[in-house]
């Protein structure tokens, strides 16, 4: 017996820690979430995970890249995820998650002097193109409703120009992201207005299949601690002043 529990005594000491291979995370340019000053990452986001790595001991790099990168690298290495992902059925079986982060609310944005209104997204479909970042959660749920007038762009800042310059009647945006690109394209807050909200959606960290399904325990446990003792109140508050925060766990 004194043998048995010496050998299980030894094998819980040899586990690997935590801490062990580092996580590679990737992220987006989606200010104030996530974004990068002078090469390196900053935002909402990146302040919780950085510091969920320090509570759980985790070893972690973090790259802000092209989306499509991002999602394809979170998808196919061990040991590697993407922030902020927002959580749809399609994505479901394709990661691990961690979260929820934000609340997020998408829906289509014109301009002031656009008048029809849009009270559907049966609605959406009869004003030309629409400007929409591609492969975001979105413009999958637009695709996987029939929309054929999606006009898909590289990412947000695109997406802005293309309503500016009037190239198209229709942009899609969430509520988050929506004044940092409307400033760095040149449109202030009260030029644009919300025509018809169609998503409520909550983002995540989304990890690999491949990441060690114990990290990714780990993670969320450390994220409902942070919630728990306000931590994750504050960054929020911080860079996301008014938004609405979410809980434990976000409803099915």
């Amino acid at each position: 017996m004194h043998c048995c529990l010496s050998v299980l005594l030894l094998g819980l000491w040899l586990a690997p820690p935590l801490s062990g291979e580092p996580l590679r995370l990737y992220s987006q340019e989606y200010p104030p979430v996530n974004f990068s000053v002078a090469g390196e990452p900053a935002g909402m986001a990146v302040e919780v995970v950085r510091e969920l790595a320090r509570r759980s001991g985790q070893p972690i790099s973090l790259e802000v890249v092209p989306w499509a990168r991002a999602y394809r690298e979170a998808r196919t290495r061990p040991n590697a995820g993407v922030f902020v992902a927002m959580r749809t059925a399609e994505r479901e079986p394709l990661f691990q998650w961690v979260g929820p982060i934000t609340v997020n609310s998408t829906g289509f944005y014109g301009l002031n002097d656009f008048t029809p209104r849009i009270d559907t997204l049966e609605d959406a479909r009869h004003h030309g193109q629409i400007a929409i970042p591609r492969e975001w959660y979105s413009h999958q749920l637009l695709l996987a409703e029939g929309f054929t007038n999606l006009h898909p762009v590289p990412g947000p800042d695109m997406v802005v120009q293309m309503l500016k310059h009037r190239r198209v009647k229709l942009m899609v945006m969430d509520n988050l992201g929506l004044p940092a690109y409307l400033a760095r394209g040149g449109l202030r807050d009260d030029e644009v207005k919300l025509l018809f909200s169609f998503l409520r959606s909550y983002s995540y960290i989304a990890f690999s299949p491949e990441t060690d399904p114990s990290v990714v325990a780990r993670w969320q446990e450390e994220l409902d601690g942070m919630k728990r003792d306000g931590s994750f109140a504050t960054i929020h508050h911080k860079w996301l002043p008014g938004a609405e925060m979410p809980g434990l766990r976000a409803p099915p």
